[in-house]
């Protein structure tokens, strides 16, 4: 069954079978019931990746703000801060979109080798008509204010401008543009469009009687526009005038001057950016503009936006400024905190703006990625809509909160997850069903806090999205990207107090969650650390292990201030992922790495302390970049360079499973994530999918894409109905799994070895109970027992039809007949054995509360089990036969 989802996860399939854990005889901790995924969705986008003003619009009809977030198309109401999801079925990256003069559809335009140009039906979500006449990229798109037409711009190497009849689905007039383009506006009157870039402002005429006879693109009619002085400027943004002003045509350049063109294309006037305001530093840079009938805003550098008026490009005022770089989100709590400007407070430029004529909200974009909505009715009185802050940069990792009681917890709830990034920061996040007490920031509805690893602020701004002029004016300020450090890895003790960082340069940090101080800094390694791992609560220890590309792993004391226990140095090249298990009364780590070796190790005690000894070595053929540990701590899952998925035994280090954790093919699987109930693991491979297997059987359920950079990190959430996974592109998303419980499992179950769990359906219903036995070992209908008892017994009961039916069935052939017998016999047999494990348990202690019959509800449970999968099995065999 192919479901098709609203939009990352483009494709579920539905398995054929329940194949859960609890049905292939494992055993699971703290899970009450089994979980079947049904459907998928994408919640929330934690991220931007505009970077300029042609990555950013709004809807003139319902102020929806659009923007782009690697292959996923936000639409934001910024009012009620509710996302919709556009996915870009090509997995290609979103560089620019518009909407139509009607706000019904979108056009976007993407990067990469034959890059299309897509039309979108807004409400629908789907795409309505596909252009491909550009061979490398996409840099504008437009509508014409009449709809007909689509204006598209290729980037620098591609130098084609395409005019398309969308509708029509033609190319009506197209020609060569040897200069950068970074803007593009139509007229008012949709009869000519102008694109400007470096040395280039360009006029280009419409003739609409010729493009509709003409059966073959006409070529387009481009004038330069006459720069005079100011031929040598970068022309960084254009906007047509409206109303009064229609037959004018603004521009703003990177040297902070905002230019007006008369009809004739002559550059009429021209006024300076760096108007001096209450602050000392003014504002010179600037690389975007937005207007309407009686109003321009110029983004400019350091946060400025300024408000000029289009009659005379009079100054009105300048717009506040956003949040300063490096402030501590959790403290934000007032508006008076945000407006109050400092003098010596460093600003994030602003990139992009977009004004909604209809409400009056001005959205900009700034170059630490964070969004903010003005509401501009009155320039004087300017107030904050919406506002949120996101990653810059690559987002390395991810971790969510542990569950642990609230008297424990360091202010955080399970509802969290923290990142770690390329900007030197790590951030604590909230889901929607966040029940946390404490008062929220105004700057950002789902960040919490921000640990700032340094001071330097240079690190929190994306480089891709400055000028290079802008770049020249601040190159002394710190690092650049070549030599900032990052946060690799992190991981947050299990009693959920400490968070252990380690970067690229291999420093460690261990920071106090409830006061977000750090406690410790150590340079642990010579390299990055690539993987860090508390042990367990059942491990009866506390310990951190960490993991470099300088093939060590440390094993640290978090008990005793972080000494060191143990230093292991087996690997003879990067270790990849390092866990803790506990299982047969031992405790184990396992490491894994580039050097395709695997070691198992066992704890032992010494008189110098806690000493791990090594148990087993596995070597393959392959490059081991991932590892996660199952939920009952027996199995290990490996994500190989191979896009295999291997399944380790901890105990013999015998390898039990193979099979495949990617559909493509090509790539190697870069992260591997078992979920909390054991039932199914996620996998990210370097062709930027992301995929959900069950865990027994290898079957592919999910598979979804929707990041335009590798997936450096995937993670379920304890109630496994959220995944959420981080990338390159600096984009979080928040997925839910939509999911249905099946029956409580029995907690006392005896283990089978793998082989019978992961046989074919007809070697499993060997291992099932007769059914027409089962009044035999069903308690007697009881009108007094509980309501969910009687549903059991009522549901049990409907399965004896099928089974007359499908005794009946067998009665065709003596051949037929002789084997069902045979195999239903031998399924009883094995049946009585368990339910004796159930009835007479070996331990006098009854599980649940008192005055409950838990053996008789675990027995049912058990039976209904058996009976819901041997008749399929069976309705299976059935249908081959016949």
């Amino acid at each position: 069954i192919v479901f098709t989802a609203s939009c990352i996860f483009v494709q579920f399939i539905d398995a054929q079978v329940v194949t859960s854990h609890a049905l292939q005889g494992g055993k699971l901790r703290n899970r009450r019931s089994f979980i079947i995924i049904k459907t998928v969705t994408l919640e929330k986008v934690l991220g931007i990746t505009s970077s300029g003003n042609s990555a950013l619009a709004c809807d003139p009809r319902s102020g929806l703000v659009a923007y782009p977030a690697g292959c996923v198309v936000v639409l934001l109401n910024p009012k009620k801060n509710r996302q919709h999801h556009i996915i870009n079925t090509s997995r290609k990256t979103i560089t620019a979109l518009s909407f139509s003069p009607d706000g019904k559809h979108l056009v976007t335009g993407e990067s990469g080798h034959l890059p299309a140009v897509r039309v979108w039906d807004v409400a629908e979500r789907k795409q309505v008509a596909e252009l491909q006449k550009h061979k490398y990229g996409v840099s504008c798109v437009a509508f014409s204010p009449n709809g007909k037409y689509i204006v598209s711009v290729g980037n620098q190497h591609d130098m084609m401008v395409n005019v398309w009849a969308w509708k029509k689905d033609v190319i009506v007039a197209a020609n060569k543009v040897s200069s950068k383009v970074k803007g593009v506006s139509f007229s008012e009157d949709s009869s000519y469009f102008v694109t400007v870039g470096n040395r280039h402002v360009k006029f280009w005429y419409l003739d609409h009687c010729k493009a509709n006879k003409a059966s073959a693109p006409v070529p387009l009619l481009g004038r330069s526009g006459l720069l005079g002085e100011l031929r040598n400027n970068f022309f960084c943004d254009v906007a047509c005038g409206r109303g009064s002003k229609s037959d004018s045509t603004f521009c703003i350049t990177s040297s902070g001057l905002l230019c007006e063109f008369n009809s004739k294309r002559m550059l009429d006037k021209w006024v300076d950016l760096r108007v001096n305001s209450f602050r000392l530093m003014p504002t010179g840079l600037a690389q975007s503009l937005s207007l309407s009938e009686h109003m321009i805003f110029c983004g400019c550098a350091d946060g400025t936006v300024r408000a000029f008026r289009p009659a005379d490009l009079h100054f009105v005022c300048t717009l506040p400024w956003p949040h300063p770089l490096g402030s501590d989100v959790s403290s934000m709590t007032e508006a008076s905190h945000l407006f109050n400007a400092t003098a010596d407070a460093r600003y994030p430029d602003t990139v992009a703006v977009t004004y909604d004529p209809v409400s009056c909200r001005l959205s900009c974009v700034y170059n630490d990625h964070s969004l903010y909505v003005w509401d501009v009715r009155d320039v004087q009185r300017v107030g904050k809509v919406h506002s949120a802050l996101f990653h810059p940069a690559c987002v390395w990792d991810l971790e969510v909160f542990p569950d642990v009681p609230e008297e424990v917890a360091s202010g955080l709830s399970s509802g969290a997850f923290l990142t770690s990034s390329a900007d030197n920061t790590v951030r604590v996040w909230r889901m929607d069903d966040w029940t946390q007490t404490h008062s929220p920031n105004i700057l950002s509805q789902d960040l919490l806090n921000i640990i700032y690893i340094d001071g330097n602020t240079s690190t929190l701004l994306d480089s891709e999205c400055v000028t290079s002029a802008n770049s020249e004016v601040k190159s002394g300020d710190g690092q650049t990207a070549e030599t900032r450090t990052g946060i690799r890895t992190i991981c947050v003790s299990p009693d959920g107090k400490h968070l252990a960082s380690g970067d690229r340069n291999g420093m460690l940090r261990v920071h106090d969650l409830s006061s977000m101080k750090e406690i410790l800094k150590v340079e642990a390694h010579d390299a990055e650390i690539l993987s860090l791992k508390y042990s367990k609560p059942e491990t009866g220890l506390k310990l951190l292990a960490t993991a470099s590309r300088d093939r060590l792993i440390h094993v640290l004391d978090a008990e005793d201030d972080y000494s060191l226990v143990q230093t292991l140095d087996e690997h003879s090249s990067s270790i990849t992922a390092v866990r803790f298990a506990a299982n047969d009364n031992k405790v184990r780590m396992i490491s894994c790495g580039a050097d395709k070796s695997i070691y198992f190790r066992t704890a032992h005690k010494t008189d110098k302390g806690t000493e791990f000894r090594r148990s087993h070595h596995m070597v393959r053929k392959t490059t081991l970049y991932d590892m996660d540990v199952d939920a009952t701590c027996k199995y290990a899952a490996v994500g190989c360079q191979d896009r295999c998925i291997r399944i380790f035994n901890i105990s013999s280090g015998k390898q039990k499973k193979l099979y495949k954790g990617s559909l493509s093919e090509d790539g190697s699987l870069l992260r591997v994530q078992i979920d909390p109930s054991g039932q199914y693991v996620a996998t990210s491979c370097s062709d930027k999918t992301i995929s959900i297997f069950d865990f027994y059987t290898g079957e592919c359920v999910a598979t979804m894409f929707g990041h335009s950079e590798i997936v450096t990190g995937i993670k379920f959430t304890s109630d496994c109905r959220h995944l959420i996974s981080v990338s390159g592109d600096s984009c979080i998303f928040h997925t839910s799994t939509f999911v249905s419980q099946v029956i409580p499992e029995s907690s006392k179950r005896p283990r089978r070895r793998w082989s019978h769990r992961m046989g074919s359906l007809e070697v499993m219903v060997k291992s099932m109970l007769d059914l027409t036995q089962l009044e035999t070992f069903a308690p007697k209908k009881n009108p007094s027992c509980p309501p969910h008892d009687r549903e059991r017994q009522s549901s049990l009961g409907l399965q004896e039809p099928v089974v007359r039916s499908v005794l009946q069935h067998s009665q065709q052939t003596s051949e037929d007949q002789h084997e069902m017998r045979s195999i239903l016999s031998k399924a009883l047999l094995t049946v009585k054995d368990e339910l004796d494990s159930l009835l007479h348990p070996s331990s006098p202690q009854s599980e649940g509360p008192p005055g409950v019959n838990c053996d008789g509800e675990k027995a049912l449970a058990l039976l209904e089990q058996y009976a819901e999968l041997l008749v399929k099995s069976v309705e299976k065999r059935l249908d081959t036969k016949t």
